[in-house]
Formats: C-alpha cells, structure tokens, sequence
C-alpha cells in the first residue's frame, strides 16, 4: 500500500509542472477570452459589459463570414498536402532499403525552419521582379501566360498562402505515418501475400485499417492546427489583397490589437475555439462508427 502511494505522489510531482503551465498558458487564456468576449474593450480602461453584442456583430460581419469561408478552403488545401502526400512518402520509404534515415531527416527539415524564413522564401518564389522560382518553371514549359504575381492576385492568393503551410509541416506526418506503418507486424503482410494479395491490396485493405487511430489523430491535429492557422498567411499577405485571403486569426488579430477591440476579437477567438471542438467531436464520432 505504501508504495501504491508513493508511486501516485510520484506521478504527481511529475505531473504538476506541465499541468501548472496548461492552466496558465492555455486554459486561462481560453476562460479570459470567454469573459472578454461579453465586453467591450479597448485595452485601457473599464471594461464595458455588453451581453451578446459581439457575437450578433459577428454572425452579421460579412468580412468575419468572407474569412470563415476562405479558412475553410485553406484548411482543405492544408490537410491535403499534409495528410495525403505525408502518408504517400511514407508508404514509399517502407519500400526503401538504404538511406531512409537521410531522406527522413530532408523531409523533416521544413519542420524545423522559422516561420518568416518559410515565408520569406515563398514570397521570393511568388515574385515577379525578379522572377520567382514558380513563374521561371511556368516560363521554362512555355506557359508564359501563366505567370503572375501569385500573392497580388484575387484568384490565386488563397491557395499561394495555403501552400507554405502545407509543404511545411508534411515532413512530420511522415514520420508519424512511418513509425505507425513500420510498427505493424510483418507477419500480418506476408500471410496476406501468400494468400494471394497484391501490394497495393495489403496496404489497402490490411495496413491503412490496422493504423487507423494514427491516421485519425494526425487528422484531428492537422485540421485543429489549421483552423488555427495564422502566421504564414498573416506574414505573406496580411489578409489581402481585399479580403481574398483573410483568415479567422488573422481577422481576429486585426480586430484585437490594430482595431483595439478586444471584446469583438475575443468574440472571434471563442467562435475558432468552438469550430475547432466541433471537428474534433466529428472526427471522434466517425472513428467510432468505423470500429463499431
């Protein structure tokens, strides 16, 4: 009995430093973004309750609307990119025999790169004085009419925005989906190829299912993480031009800390926040139908 007690006082003291700063680093801010989100503030001075005037304000912006719309597609385009070609590369490297460990590492270095240099990179690929990395390769195959200024253009500044995020990051799901794929007996592939399956088959029919609660975190992480999305985009563009590339955070930021409406921004966190939890149930329900 003792030592039951011991080993849980343990667990405790290991537990509270990190527990301690989820609290004040996330938990807080969420509970305070709540209670701003009633008031009308603008960062010096009383605070002016205002009930629910925030939120009527948001559901008839039709900025805040245009900026869910354009999350939404980036989102698309972001877990695409992440997901579908991180999982592509890591199915590729369990074909592989010699030098995984380099290709994993240069797939991975994205990951570690700041954000402004990520952005500044892809901005210097966007450009057109001088020309950008992306128009020289469209010139190259003689679609000259192509070329453009990626991130002044209403029609192609959300994807051009999107992009960065997508590429960034895929190098980690990679990974993931690496150790969850390498992770599977190799028993279970083998019997499936003696009794007559194809490789495509086995990953199909046999792999993909058996790393299924992988696939649907990394699916919960990457679409949370997008919702959220807000550095690139604000560093690229800042929203424009216009609204075309207009995120909720970076709205949000907007309405915060240039505008100094901190209620009508907190508004606006608490609707991310609340979006982010809707998909996350989602996905847990649809990972539950497919078990049962």
């Amino acid at each position: 009995m003792k030592g039951i007690i011991k080993n849980k006082v343990a667990y405790l003291v290991f537990l509270l430093p990190a527990l301690l700063f989820y609290l004040f680093a996330v938990f807080y801010p969420i509970i305070d973004s709540i209670r701003l989100s009633f008031v009308s503030w603008g960062g010096i001075g009383p605070q002016k309750y205002v009930g629910f005037d925030n939120y009527i304000r948001l559901f008839s912006d039709s900025v805040m609307w245009e900026s869910f719309f354009n999350n939404l597609v980036y989102v698309v385009i972001v877990v695409s990119m992440q997901l579908l070609i991180g999982l592509l590369f890591a199915v590729l490297l369990t074909y592989m025999q010699k030098n995984v460990t380099i290709v994993k590492t240069l797939y991975y270095i994205p990951c570690i790169i700041t954000t402004v240099a990520v952005g500044q990179m892809f901005r210097s690929m966007y450009a057109t004085q001088p020309m950008g990395l992306f128009n020289i390769v469209l010139s190259a195959l003689g679609l000259g009419d192509l070329v453009r200024s990626w991130l002044a253009d209403v029609d192609t500044v959300l994807v051009a925005v999107s992009l960065p995020e997508g590429w960034r990051f895929t190098g980690m799901y990679m990974v993931i989906y690496y150790a969850a794929l390498i992770s599977i007996d190799t028993e279970v592939s083998e019997a499936a190829i003696i009794d007559g399956a194809s490789k495509w088959k086995t990953l199909w029919k046999i792999k993909l299912p058996m790393i299924k609660p992988v696939i649907l975190l990394t699916l919960t992480m990457c679409i949370t993480g997008a919702l959220r999305g807000f550095d690139i985009p604000y560093l690229l563009t800042n929203g424009g031009p216009g609204n075309a590339s207009e995120l909720m955070s970076t709205y949000m930021y907007k309405q915060a800390f240039s505008s100094l409406q901190f209620g009508y921004g907190s508004a606006i966190a608490v609707f991310i926040i609340v979006e982010s939890i809707i998909a996350v149930i989602i996905l847990r329900l649809v990972g539950r139908r497919g078990e049962k």
